[in-house]
């Protein structure tokens, strides 16, 4: 299955990074199976660092492998998923053991709606209710090198 990765480079060998700020899934190396939402992130990304160019990067990932690692998977929006994206965005040193989660992606549209889910003024079910409403994209967190070896880069297109 192909796999995209936005960046401001070409990144043929993916690393696990220290974020500087907290994700939906902890750290590691984030990609998605939208191309769209690959090239948009990285179009942001060029504004926000006056960049004249950025790259998708394309991946092969070897889906067979997944049985074989540790891997948490939400299909959608749920209870779980919701509180997983919270304890990894809020709570300061949380980490998990999963090499891979893939699942939707909370992304700044959505994530109001967890400003009021945090903040008590919704329920989890209206939160899970609300994001059904939006067209979420997916992402594949790779946590671990053991995951990331299931990655073979492809090609990176430059985007302008």
């Amino acid at each position: 299955m192909k796999i995209y990765h936005g960046s401001l480079e070409v990144v043929k060998y993916p690393m696990i990074l220290q974020p500087n700020r907290k994700l939906d899934y902890g750290e590691g190396f984030y990609t998605t199976t939208s191309e769209k939402q690959s090239e948009e992130w990285v179009e942001r990304r060029m504004i926000e660092k006056h960049s004249e160019c950025g790259y998708v990067n394309i991946y092969e990932f070897d889906e067979t492998k997944l049985s074989e690692l540790k891997s948490l998977i939400f299909t959608e929006p749920s209870k779980e998923w919701a509180e997983f994206v919270m304890a990894n965005r809020t709570r300061k040193g949380f980490t998990h053991d999963y090499d891979i989660v893939y699942g939707p992606v909370a992304n700044d549209k959505v994530y109001l709606q967890f400003g009021l889910y945090e903040s008590g003024a919704i329920s989890v079910e209206t939160l899970i209710r609300e994001l059904k409403t939006y067209k979420l994209v997916d992402q594949y967190l790779f946590h671990t090198e053991r995951a990331l070896r299931t990655l073979n880069f492809i090609e990176a297109i430059r985007i302008n």
